[in-house]
């Protein structure tokens, strides 16, 4: 890892006075109608086989600001515009280079609302954040401090659906340093009886923090369903619905922060399987449980930790056969239902199948990292099967 700095965003929750709301209110609006149009103007110039980018949005914004429809635009600051079509330059990015789907229009209901600042949309002075077009500086609970001489390089406004305010700060963390090398190793077996199985034999408990809140969930959802469209009691209804998936959320990413730091801290090497959790979530059956087991959002807070801190990770193949492989004597069993939890190799060897799906995938990991050793397995495509039934059942083929 490099001498730099890290740069990190700092997320806080603040109360904003009523006249701030409303200018932010003011500004999501905006953000939102600027992306859209700019979305299907870049659309349309896209049928017509032509290419439109950031610049010339920008001056389309410009045009749209002098007109007397959209004249509003001008009431707001001008740097999240500018913002929000850089974003969608982004995304158009990432659709031609085949890393994301065709980008969407912002829905008034279920997109995020949020609006992003530069250094010249925010005033940061004796730890006082004040905005572009207000005169009082946020209201922000400083729930942890800033990294010294913070110097904010970009200041997000968001808020989420219980009607909670935050502000993303991102700046540099000069203490953010690798941490000394060791010759520790561990392969990592995600799962649903147990949301993490170490090759160590350690087994850690799947919190399953959405079955904890379900029964108070689906209440909130029977009472909201009964509330008729439109009405200011299904407003109130759907809120109390999103205070109770803020919840789960909320404590779903604590853990997980809490989890994916001691891994990182305790082991120089850190082998996980390439799941596309994506395709796995189609099948109905087991859904629900993997969306709350959130093994993306474990993986990604492991893999930017671990560049942060000098450390590895090694992704093995999805398709390797880490739990019918013997960690022993290596013999490679040809079926493996779900419902077989222990089992015994010719070998003599009785595995437990989670324990022994974390050791061959620390195994394998452990020849990628040291010849370049490939781990996919010579295979064929079931015929007809989809690819969410593969994912699923890769464990048992």
């Amino acid at each position: 890892m490099a001498a730099t700095s890290v740069k990190r965003a700092f997320k806080y929750r603040f109360y904003p006075t009523d006249e701030q709301a409303a200018e932010l209110w003011r500004t999501f609006g905006c953000v939102r109608k600027v992306y859209n149009m700019a979305l299907a103007a870049r659309t349309e110039a896209w049928v017509r086989q032509e290419r439109v980018n950031y610049n010339q949005t920008s001056a389309m914004l410009t045009a749209w600001k002098k007109t007397e429809e959209l004249a509003f635009l001008n009431e707001v600051s001008s740097v999240p515009l500018q913002q929000c079509l850089r974003h969608l330059q982004a995304a158009f990015t990432n659709f031609f280079g085949q890393r994301a789907k065709y980008p969407r229009f912002k829905s008034k209901k279920k997109s995020r609302k949020s609006a992003e600042y530069t250094t010249s949309g925010f005033r940061f002075r004796d730890g006082k954040l004040t905005l572009a077009k207000m005169s009082e500086p946020l209201n922000i609970v400083w729930s942890r401090p800033l990294p010294d001489d913070a110097t904010p390089s970009t200041v997000t406004v968001s808020q989420d659906a219980p009607g909670r305010w935050f502000v993303s700060i991102r700046c540099e963390d000069a203490s953010v340093k690798p941490l000394p090398a060791t010759d520790t190793a561990v392969g990592v077996d995600v799962g649903l009886d147990h949301l993490l199985t170490l090759s160590t034999g350690e087994k850690i408990a799947n919190p399953r923090h959405e079955r904890r809140d379900r029964a108070r969930l689906a209440l909130a959802q029977r009472r909201m369903a009964k509330k008729s469209k439109g009405s200011v009691n299904r407003a109130k209804a759907r809120k109390k619905v999103a205070k109770i998936h803020a919840r789960i959320a909320d404590r779903r990413r604590d853990g997980l922060h809490k989890l994916t730091t001691r891994l990182v801290r305790e082991s120089q090497t850190i082998v996980i399987e390439d799941l596309t959790v994506r395709n796995m979530v189609k099948n109905r059956s087991l859904a629900r449980a993997i969306s709350d087991a959130a093994w993306s959002e474990f993986r990604n807070m492991l893999e930017y930790k671990a560049a942060w801190y000098g450390r590895e990770v090694i992704a093995v193949d999805r398709w390797f056969p880490s739990s019918r492989l013997c960690s022993v004597c290596g013999t490679l069993r040809k079926r493996m239902p779900l419902h077989v939890r222990t089992w015994t190799c010719d070998c003599g060897a009785t595995h437990d199948r989670d324990v022994n799906a974390a050791k061959n995938l620390l195994a394998a990991g452990r020849a990628v990292s040291a010849c370049g050793a490939g781990v996919r397995p010579q295979r064929s495509t079931p015929g007809g099967q989809s690819a969410a039934k593969q994912e699923v059942s890769r464990r048992e083929p």
